[in-house]
């Protein structure tokens, strides 16, 4: 009798071609969608599916193309070339394009180089454009990280100009009122400008931690009581500069000004690496630390995180705290480092337009930084496109709220675009990574 020496396939061999041909094991057919995959691939979904860094760039990039139909139409040349567009058409299309492109150009040219300028080489003629991007930018991103830290937290701090002007005033009283040595000088003042704006934001969230007041109104109405305060302290003798008939104060002494960047003949100053500082600093809040993971969990879900034994209440009192005092730096950076003196417009609209860079920028550290420098640069450039071609520096406005109104709605965005929809798991991966 003999013996069946014959041994059973091991599973792997023992599995029916074509089954192996379909499922392989290890390949894109059985891998779950996003896992796995490398650089190239996880670009290419962000891309095709629209992640949220994609839908902000092309937020962007249909807010520049209406902003270009309107600058056509609002363009002198363009308007008179319409009344016999039928006649000759490209007559109206070619004047069009060229006022979209001279007006870009210049926007360009007065926000980051302008080779006019550089060409007499010196550090000022090549810089210049840029240094005011980053002075317009300075008290964006901080303003902005002011909000988005709210946003965080599931608060909306709308008071970014009464916490910057409460913080100019405190930063600018101790410049001019007090006499220190030149390092510590600028030190108390910066901490005072941070009181201040604290103080003012705290105020809101304390009313919301207490009475339940909705940090909108509250917000609001602090932010009239600031504007007016600022009034009547330039009304007032020693706040006001002699000899007493305008409502400026008094100038700030040097030994409390923030030291410039590039040289005496460029305006971008220290405070920029401060806003950079707070950017970290915000950063290593939200992802590092044990208070920063408290208002993530309130901001997604206050009841949740009450449940699991977080204070609520202390919670929005001290992110209201923390975002005062970070507008209250942006103030700062105005009257410590931009201006001299305090005027009744020191905030120069830098608090509401913080709301708008939280929001380009998500609210997250990163994306506020990029988000402030896009908008600063809109700011410097928005005056060069003006004295060049002769157009509305409204326009840039008008473009700035079409971002905003894009970024608002990203559904918007991805119909235009014809962005697909994403599988659940591309979905969840894409905002893992744009959440950090």
């Amino acid at each position: 009798m003999t013996e069946d020496k014959t041994t059973a396939a091991p599973p792997e061999e023992a599995q029916p071609a074509a089954e192996q041909a379909v499922a392989p094991t290890g390949t894109e057919a059985t891998r779950p969608a996003g896992e796995g995959r490398g650089l190239g691939g996880r670009a290419w979904d962000a891309i095709r599916y629209g992640n949220p860094v994609v839908v902000t760039v092309l937020a962007l990039i249909a807010a520049m193309i209406v902003g270009a139909v309107l600058i056509a139409i609002a363009d002198p040349a363009t308007q008179a070339a319409s009344k016999y567009f039928f006649a000759a058409p490209a007559d109206t299309l070619n004047a069009g394009w060229s006022a979209i492109i001279s007006a870009y150009t210049a926007l360009f040219q007065g926000a980051v180089f302008n080779p006019h300028t550089a060409s007499d080489g010196t550090l000022s003629g090549l810089f210049g454009p840029l240094s005011e991007t980053l002075v317009s930018a300075t008290p964006l991103i901080l303003g902005g990280l002011s909000v988005g830290l709210a946003f965080r937290a599931g608060l909306f701090n709308i008071g970014g100009q009464g916490q910057i002007i409460m913080g100019a005033v405190a930063a600018g009283y101790v410049g001019f009122a007090w006499s220190m040595p030149p390092v510590l000088h600028v030190l108390v003042a910066i901490i005072a400008g941070i009181i201040g704006g604290a103080i003012w934001g705290g105020l809101a969230g304390f009313l919301k931690a207490r009475t339940g007041a909705h940090e909108v109104i509250t917000t609001i109405m602090l932010n009239y009581i600031a504007y007016n305060f600022l009034a009547y302290l330039l009304s007032l003798r020693g706040f006001q500069r002699p000899p007493y008939g305008q409502a400026i104060s008094n100038v700030v002494k040097d030994t409390a000004r923030l030291p410039h960047l590039l040289g005496s003949g460029l305006r971008v100053h220290a405070g920029l690496l401060i806003a950079l500082l707070a950017a970290a600093g915000v950063w290593w809040l939200l992802t590092r630390s044990t208070l920063g993971f408290q208002l993530r969990a309130v901001g997604a879900n206050q009841f949740a995180a009450r449940t699991a034994g977080m204070s609520v209440e202390r919670s929005y009192t001290t992110v209201m705290l923390i975002a005062g005092g970070l507008a209250g730096l942006a103030g700062v950076s105005q009257i410590l480092g931009t201006n001299s003196a305090i005027t009744q417009d020191i905030d120069a609209g830098f608090g509401f337009d913080a709301i708008t860079v939280a929001l380009l920028g998500r609210a997250t550290p990163l994306g506020t930084v990029l988000a402030g420098l896009l908008f600063g640069a809109l700011r410097a450039g928005g005056v060069q496109m003006q004295s060049s071609t002769g157009t509305p520096v409204d326009l840039v406005l008008v473009v700035q709220a079409l971002i905003v109104l894009f970024i608002a709605a990203p559904s918007l965005v991805r119909s235009v675009f014809r962005l697909k929809a994403a599988p659940t798991s591309v979905t969840q991966t894409m905002a893992k990574g744009w959440n950090g």
